[in-house]
């Protein structure tokens, strides 16, 4: 959807502060998801989350179903995006996360803006020029990527202790970045010629239900295979847990998504883009404050080159014409 012709100051005003907000609570996702994964595993606590998001996009996907008509490649892409942007991306995060610390995933959420200005260029067909990287950015795709490399030089190579980050957990935080990326570029595609906003409530739909076979279908197939199945964990569920997996679907998902959509509709994308390093800043300081955690040197370092490289790099003047980024769901 193309943004309208004339931006009043009120509307720009709003516009940044949707950005703004979406940007703080992204940045409470992993905290949490840590105090669901207390008491659940990463398959439950992620599918919990979604059942909540869900009921927020369920409003959005119901008043636009008329209107929202795929041919069959574009049902097809869809499904792809849902299931890079939901379980994949998900359990391969929240993975990474029950094996490091809500500081450490959250400085390696930090790399996205740079990784995403790096494979835009892959992806935008006949507007490639307008996404090509000068000097300037592949400098800060660059110190990104080292920060990367030294927040997972500091964490411990053993097994995973209480508190205490890993290589393998930094590394799965990794790998699902890369899956974000691959599902937010080819979002791009649908996103071009349907509402962003509408897509995204159908991704996520469509992206639980997936989840929700995955997870479900050991339990509901064990009496045909007569495997002995967990049993759903809801019972025991402390209102902490409940509530935190309330708040990550209903505001650190669903909401965030409809105001980033919004948001960037009404601004533009390069200068809403600084919002995003709310995420890493506001999420490894509750991970510091609230959990106890420890940030060792080169976490510290690695994430200075990363936050400074994110900043540098969203809040330079882009050319005219640049393509509106869709919402990043990453944690």
């Amino acid at each position: 959807m193309e943004k309208p012709a004339t931006i009043t100051p009120r509307l720009a005003f709003l516009g940044y502060g949707a950005c703004l907000i979406a940007g703080c609570l992204w940045g409470t996702g992993f905290y949490f998801g840590r105090l669901a994964l207390n008491e659940m595993s990463v398959e439950y606590m992620v599918l919990y989350r979604f059942l909540f998001a869900s009921l927020g996009m369920l409003p959005v996907a119901f008043i636009h179903r008329r209107r929202f008509r795929l041919t069959a490649d574009e049902t097809r892409l869809l499904l792809l995006c849902a299931f890079l942007g939901v379980p994949l991306q998900f359990l391969l995060q929240f993975h990474g996360l029950a094996r490091t610390t809500v500081s450490h995933a959250s400085l390696m959420v930090g790399a996205m803006p740079v990784m995403l200005a790096a494979a835009a260029p892959l992806f935008a067909g006949k507007r490639a020029h307008e996404e090509k990287l000068d000097r300037f950015a592949w400098l800060a795709l660059c110190g990104s990527t080292v920060g990367a490399a030294l927040i997972a030089l500091g964490a411990s190579r053993g097994p995973a202790l209480h508190g205490e980050p890993t290589l393998t957990g930094d590394l799965l935080i990794v790998v699902s970045l890369f899956t974000a990326l691959a599902w937010i570029l080819l979002s791009k595609k649908l996103m071009l010629t349907h509402s962003p906003s509408v897509v995204t409530a159908y991704t996520i739909l469509s992206g639980t239900v997936m989840l929700a076979l995955w997870t479900l279908g050991p339990w509901l197939l064990s009496p045909l295979t007569h495997a002995k199945a967990t049993p759903l964990p809801f019972a025991h569920i402390s209102f902490t847990a409940w509530s935190a997996l309330a708040i990550s679907g209903l505001f650190c998902t669903a909401t965030t998504t409809l105001l980033w959509n919004w948001g960037i509709h009404h601004v533009p994308a390069s200068r809403a883009g600084v919002f995003l390093n709310i995420e890493p800043a506001l999420g490894s300081w509750l991970g510091v404050r609230l959990l106890g955690e420890h940030l060792g040197p080169y976490a510290w370092a690695g994430g200075g080159l990363i936050l400074a490289a994110a900043v540098a790099l969203t809040t330079r003047t882009q050319p005219p014409g640049s393509v509106t980024e869709p919402a990043i769901l990453l944690e």
